[in-house]
Order: C-alpha cells, then structure tokens, then sequence
C-alpha cells in the first residue's frame, strides 16, 4: 500500500525537499497592493514592498485545487495523507476536508495544529514513516505521539505584522513596541500565543536557548528546525551558536516563505522542536 503526501506551501519546506521525498505543495495565495501570487513572491521582496507601506494578506487553496492534487496523487499511490496549517490560523485544512470528500477513505485530512516548519517536520517525519512502509493508521498514530510533544517559538521585531491580520489583539502590539521589550511567541492548541518578553534581542535568543536546552534535556534530545525571515539571519547564527553541545538533530536552516511572513514581518527567528523518536 502506498501513501502519497500532500501539504500546503506554508510549511516552508524547500524545493529540494519537496523532490526528494515525492511531496506534493498546493500553495495558499499571497495578495499585495492588487496583484495576487501562488508561489513566484519572495520572502524578501514581499517584506520590501510591505515596509514601503503597501498591504498584504493571505487566501487559502480552494477545495477544487486540492481535488486536482488528489487526483494526481492517486495516479501514483493507493492513498494520501494530507497534512495542512492550523484550522486556527487559516482555513486551508477546511478546503482540504470539502475536496477530500470526492475521495472517501482514500484520502485523510489532517490539522497540524502549527505552521511553518512545526507543519513541515510533521510532514518529513510522514513522508520517513511512508518511505519505510509503515501503515497510514500506524503513521497516524507517530504523529499523534509526536505533535502533543512539538513545539514552534519564535521571536520578532514588532507584533504590528500580527495584528495588522488579526492574529494577535493591538493591545498586546503596542506593550511589544515599549522599551525595546522583544515578545516570545509560541504556538499552542493552533494558535499565537504569548509565550514570554525579553528586554532587547539578545535576552529574547537567551530565552530561546534555554527553551532548547530544556527540551532537550526533558526528550533525552530533539530534531530541531531553524528559522528567519530576511533581517534576521544574524540572529539565527547567534541562536545556533549559542546551542553548541545541545543534542539536537539538526534539519538544517529555513527561510519563512512569504505567506507566513506577511503575519511575522522582518527579522523574525525561531525555531521548530519535535523528539528524536515517533
């Protein structure tokens, strides 16, 4: 029995990984000023054309572009697992839901209860399970196992970004604006939430090293994603610096594509934890 994947372009895997593993990205809809892109905006000139006071927001796939990924996955595989955003932050996995229906139990529709790498870990730990021939009822259950234990923070420049699109109050952005007070923001049960506040950037990576470390130390260890939007490489080099001798199974560097950063803004960093085993 074989199982093909299929997410959505939120999770920020890249290109390479998407090939490597057979993964299929239907991609939400990024709209500045009047145009509107599916995949072909950076990161960098989106956040250049933001901080020159244009608008952006985000549209989610529609049910019949996941039917089509459907369909063309079934061409080469019995099933399909289809991993998506968080049903909190957007209604993606809702469109993914109405096409699966088309399908019966041939496709599964799952909510990752993240975003960003916390969804595309999820999705390269299925895609591992599914290369090793392991059941989609078995594999199901790994994830389950693995996401009440996973964790995204991060941390950004200004929580304008957020609230511009709803997705945190503009009482809370405008304590983040005061004495160079940095917030921590964690993801859980789907959603942004506050997850902490530093004085400065500096104490802000301290905080989410010793998140790292802590994890680390409680999982016996960790697999672990970096993350940033432009502005804020430097920021991740320090982090991973500053994590030396940490166990960690390191999945490398990533860069926030452009549907999550028109909600991040500039200079955010992070990072994506899930244990070592399933």
């Amino acid at each position: 029995m074989t199982i093909a994947i299929v997410t959505d372009s939120t999770s920020d895997l890249s290109t390479e990984q998407l090939v490597e593993h057979g993964l299929t990205s239907v991609a939400l809809s990024v709209l500045v000023g009047d145009q509107t892109y599916k995949g072909e905006l950076t990161t960098s000139e989106l956040l250049r054309r933001l901080s020159a006071g244009e608008k952006s927001s985000t549209s989610q796939p529609s049910p019949a572009e996941f039917a089509q990924a459907y369909r063309d996955a079934l061409r080469r595989a019995d099933q399909v697992l289809s991993l998506h955003i968080s049903g909190q932050l957007s209604g993606t996995v809702g469109s993914a839901r109405l096409a699966a229906q088309e399908f019966g139990d041939r496709v599964t529709v799952v909510d990752s209860y993240s975003v960003s790498l916390g969804l595309g870990m999820q999705v390269l730990r299925a895609a591992e399970l599914a290369e090793q021939g392991q059941s989609l009822p078995d594999i199901l259950a790994a994830l389950e196992r693995v996401r009440r234990h996973s964790t995204l923070r991060f941390t950004v420049d200004t929580l304008d970004f957020l609230r511009r699109n709803g997705r945190i109050g503009g009482a809370a952005a405008l304590l983040g604006g005061l004495l160079n007070i940095k917030p921590l923001l964690v993801l859980k049960a789907g959603r942004v939430e506050a997850g902490g506040r530093a004085r400065g950037q500096k104490k802000a990576l301290a905080d989410l090293a010793a998140h790292v470390r802590s994890y680390a130390a409680e999982h016996g260890g960790a697999r672990a994603a970096f993350l940033a939007t432009p502005g804020g490489d430097e920021s991740r080099r320090e982090l991973r610096a500053s994590l030396e001798g940490v166990k960690l199974t390191d999945l490398g560097d990533y860069e926030i594509g452009p549907v999550v950063a028109t909600h991040t803004g500039p200079g955010a960093v992070g990072l994506a934890l899930e244990p070592l085993s399933a």
